[in-house]
Order: C-alpha cells, then structure tokens, then sequence
C-alpha cells in the first residue's frame, strides 16, 4: 500500500510540475507502482496474503471467545493479555 501512495503522490507532483519531480523521467515517477506489483506478485505467490488473512481471522475469534466467556463470568484472570 505504501508503494502505492508513494506513486499518486510523484504522479501528482509530475503532473503539476513541482521542482524536483518535475524534472524526473517517467520512469522513475511509476517506479513505486511496478514495485506495488512486485510486492503483491510476491506477497500472494508465497502465502502471506493468506497467512495473514488467516491470522486476523483467528485473533477476531479469540476476541471474540473471551468477550463471550467475560459475559458469561468465566473470564481466566491468570490469562496475559495482548
């Protein structure tokens, strides 16, 4: 995502010639997209994207479990929190 507002903002100050991006080529100004693709290239290619998506999914179930367990009493006081 960072190399992506990265991009709109050199694509911005290219298109509005602000000094120094003004000057710079083209190339250089859409380099952060081409590594945005890159990065997705290889962040889905090796499972990270899943990984992570799998992660969120089992923490959002552990909250919700101990806000159950809260509301029925049962909390674990001796459990460390995160």
């Amino acid at each position: 995502m960072w190399f992506v507002a990265i991009g709109v903002v050199l694509l911005v100050l290219k298109l509005v010639p602000v000094a120094p991006v003004g000057d710079w080529s083209w190339l250089l100004v859409l380099s952060p997209f081409a590594a945005a693709v890159a990065w997705w290239a290889w962040a889905d290619g090796s499972g990270l994207t899943q990984r992570k998506a799998m992660q969120r999914m089992d923490d959002r179930k552990e909250a919700r479990r101990e806000r159950s367990m809260e509301a029925l009493g049962k909390s674990n006081p001796n459990k460390k929190r995160r």
